[in-house]
């Protein structure tokens, strides 16, 4: 099944983010690595669109609260049993 957002098909989920979003997750998330004048120049940006759309967290929520709603296995968390420790067996043939 193929996913389209307006005309533009999504093939990942970052793809679907983006086109849902109108702007690449890496702009309000960052990416790993970046320069402090890189940071400064993303923040300057996202604060840009802010400016321009000062609706978007608004929608953003309600759309993340929307999908939340859809798929509420999305949280279904199952705890992990830890394995026991092993103790370390007593070395041999060490003279006390």
């Amino acid at each position: 099944m193929r996913t389209y957002i307006g005309r533009q098909q999504a093939i990942s989920t970052e793809d679907f983010a983006e086109l849902a979003l109108g702007t690449p997750v890496e702009l309000w998330l960052g990416v790993e690595g970046e320069s402090h004048e890189e940071r400064a120049a993303r923040e300057d940006v996202a604060r840009d669109i802010l400016a321009d759309d000062p609706d978007l967290p608004d929608d953003l929520i309600r759309m993340a609260a929307q999908i939340i709603e859809d798929n509420p296995d999305l949280f279904d968390v199952i705890p992990l049993t830890r394995p026991a420790r092993r103790r370390r067996a007593a070395r041999k043939g060490v003279a006390a």
